[in-house]
């Protein structure tokens, strides 16, 4: 019976220290690499206005209902605009771009799918804002001193990729990066190299007369 007792109390105790084990385990980080589990996601989001067109384009009113509804959205730089037109009227196409260039932007071409159907005679205006944010931060989770996998705490990353989702002008630019042209222009490409060639050297006016100073 003695040895019964010892038994099951030893058997007790393997439990226990198992169970601390596992419990101290618990929340330790996981993560073995150097990059961030946490990273920037863009949303996009859609707001739409229906406008009522002419065959010459948009009337004054109608102009001026759309430029209320630009101001009243903050179109601002890193939005979209573009145009749903079934008649695919370029009078409606160029008064649109003129108001949008007022902020800055240029309407693109291909505009994306919206609920609803678009009476005869009306065409659709279609701001597409982008968001960027980093869900999950700041993560907290890893609440265990221990690390036996020598990894980064649940918020490695977080407030560099929280800052850079904040601070960007475009969020589109944290998916595909501006696209250039091609084209380069010599005159503002060489006005660097020409600036440092023409500059007169430092030391053509001749050195300066300079007394020492007393002191210890």
């Amino acid at each position: 019976m003695m040895n019964i007792a010892r038994k099951s109390k030893l058997m007790g105790a393997v439990a226990l220290s198992l169970g601390l084990t596992v419990a101290g385990c618990a929340g330790m980080p996981t993560n073995t690499s150097l990059y961030s589990s946490k990273q920037p996601v863009v949303e996009r989001t859609n707001f739409t206005l229906d406008v009522d067109t002419t065959r010459s384009g948009m009337s004054v009113s109608e102009q001026q209902r759309l430029n209320g509804w630009f101001e009243t959205m903050d179109l601002r730089y890193g939005d979209r605009v573009t145009i749903e037109d079934p008649a695919s009227n370029p009078a409606v196409a160029s008064a649109v771009n003129e108001l949008a260039g007022r902020y800055g932007l240029i309407v693109s071409e291909v505009a994306p799918t919206t609920a609803g159907m678009l009476q005869p005679g009306q065409a659709r205006v279609v701001i597409t804002r982008s968001t960027a944010s980093v869900p999950g931060c700041p993560d907290w989770s890893a609440r265990s001193d221990s690390n036996y996998m020598n990894a980064t705490s649940p918020g490695y990353g977080c407030a560099n990729n929280s800052n850079l989702a904040a601070m960007i002008a475009n969020p589109e630019d944290l998916l595909e990066g501006q696209r250039g042209n091609g084209e380069t222009v010599v005159a503002t490409g060489t006005r660097a190299i020409q600036t440092y060639r023409e500059a007169e050297p430092t030391g053509a006016a001749g050195l300066q007369n300079a007394t020492a100073g007393g002191g210890n």
